[in-house]
């Protein structure tokens, strides 16, 4: 007999997923534990499990998936043959479908008047104390993205507008928000994205305790701390509308002693990803408002599972010996905010477990 981690290992599906196709009726386990629970499985349902596995990776739906399985191991596959030859169908459809809308809306935005030139090419000279850009920065700079593909990313936002300057950055599962004041901005709003590394030579330059000078000429940007200098070219693109993703007041809170947490997270329980992926950490806030860590048999419906790395960097750069984590349903992303100073905050998306 196979325990349900064994099979996991050897089918491609995970453990979750598993326990889900049981109480689905589509693989049920060949015995149960009656005391325990815990499921055990025939050697030849290995075959049915990859096969499963199969089927899902290629989006079959369920009531077709039962069909498939009943009908693999028969005499007559005329039925499965018909079923896999339908779906594959419904895939093409479904794909010649996507094309034409994606088509559609690449013609909208060709068409469509960029609001977002304007923000891109004004004059701006301004001063920001060095120790507040410097912190912003630092708060920011482990969410900018690396993936070649998606370059609008590759940098941080500096959204300017009143006496505010806005650093942000995300490379799609997570994002990073934080504020410095500025003076000497009396225009309307102004938006740049600052590749990574001229935003780390000036972050390198505001190390100091006095003003630096920022200066925006349309796409170049220019600090001056002093004699010294950076300058470079922003990035040609729209950066998204951040406004629109931060998170809506009325999570759950619970406050976190970093040093601790840190320790917890690096030593506790972690769910392994798919191939490839990253550790998971599962966390839920308890009824006491504690945050724990999830072990892996615990299936609490409020629990949250988020990339165990990118936590850790978030917790590091909210640079506090407490900080408050948010959180929304399982499936809004987490936020963690310092507590004297909500504007800087680090969002996470989760990861769902099923997957």
């Amino acid at each position: 007999m196979r325990s349900i981690g064994g099979l996991a290992r050897d089918s491609g599906l995970g453990v979750s997923a598993l326990r889900f196709y049981d109480r689905a009726g589509v693989l049920v386990p060949a015995w149960v534990d009656p005391v325990s629970g815990y499921r055990w499985y025939e050697p030849g349902q290995l075959g049915e499990a990859r096969l499963l596995a199969r089927l899902r990776r290629a989006g079959m739906p369920l009531a077709d998936i039962r069909l498939v399985l009943a009908g693999w191991s028969g005499a007559d596959t005329e039925l499965v043959r018909k079923l896999l030859k339908a779906h594959l169908r419904r895939l093409e459809q479904g794909l010649s479908d996507a094309r034409g809308e994606f088509s559609a809306l690449r013609a909208l935005l060709d068409h469509r008047e960029n609001a977002m030139t304007s923000l891109r090419t004004a004059t701006v000279r301004l001063s920001v104390a060095a120790p507040e850009l410097a912190a912003a920065l630092d708060t920011v700079r482990f969410a900018a993205s690396t993936d070649p593909e998606l370059p609008m990313l590759g940098g941080v936002l500096f959204d300017i507008d009143g006496e505010s300057l806005h650093a942000v950055a995300t490379d799609r599962y997570r994002m990073a928000v934080a504020r410095a004041g500025v003076a000497g901005h009396e225009g309307s709003r102004v938006q740049v994205i600052v590749p990574t590394p001229l935003a780390d030579a000036m972050r390198a330059l505001s190390d100091g305790e006095g003003p630096v000078r920022l200066s925006l000429d349309g796409d170049r940007v220019t600090l001056e701390a002093g004699d010294r200098q950076a300058a470079g070219q922003c990035l040609g693109h729209d950066f998204p509308d951040y406004r629109r993703l931060l998170p809506r007041a009325g999570g759950r809170r619970a406050v976190v002693e970093v040093a601790a947490f840190r320790r917890a997270l690096e030593t506790g329980p972690v769910r392994s990803g798919e191939a490839g992926a990253h550790d998971l950490s599962v966390l839920r806030v308890a009824d006491d408002g504690a945050v724990t860590l999830c072990a892996d048999d615990d299936e609490a419906p409020d629990r949250v599972a988020v990339n165990r790395e990118f936590l850790l960097a978030a917790l590091a750069a909210g640079a506090r010996e407490q900080l408050i984590l948010e959180f929304g349903a399982p499936t809004a992303p987490i936020a963690i905010r310092r507590p004297d100073d909500e504007d800087a905050l680090s969002m996470l998306m989760p990861v769902r477990l099923e997957s």
